[in-house]
């Protein structure tokens, strides 16, 4: 093998590691998030919050349908929240004439401790003081 060879994989090699390790990085961040959630959950059950019917807004912000999901909003823009599954959801989703009649299909998303990293808009909180101002708050909130 001649050396630019030798490079080449030793560079193929060297991003196949920092993809993995990446991805290992978030997948223990998304257990971290995860956990968060799941103790939320049992939390608002023993202070009585009652989870309610989430709704979600289109993209666009012109049109809010209502959901298959019960849950708690943790921003008070109701942009995302954590179901009674204990699963974050953003809520947000494409406009639809079905949706205006038969509700949102929600999926859940992916957990960060970081909520708003990446999304571009600057505004960034850790999930866990979204979740205990959520807790702090207590039924009065929406």
């Amino acid at each position: 093998m001649d050396r630019g060879a030798d490079w080449e994989e030793q560079r193929r090699q060297a991003i196949a590691g920092h993809a993995a390790a990446l991805e290992a990085g978030r997948a223990a961040e998304a257990r971290e998030a995860g956990a968060l959630l799941s103790d939320f959950v049992r939390r608002a059950a023993e202070r009585g919050l009652t989870p309610r019917t989430l709704q979600a807004r289109t993209f666009d912000g012109r049109a809010t349908y209502r959901t298959h999901v019960r849950g708690w909003y943790l921003k008070s823009n109701r942009s995302v929240a954590v179901g009674e599954d204990g699963k974050y959801y953003v809520l947000t989703v494409p406009g639809s004439l079905r949706a205006r009649f038969a509700g949102a299909d929600l999926s859940p998303s992916t957990p960060r401790l970081i909520v708003g990293a990446g999304g571009g808009d600057g505004e960034t909180v850790p999930l866990k003081q979204l979740l205990d101002k959520r807790l702090e708050a207590g039924v009065s909130w929406p």
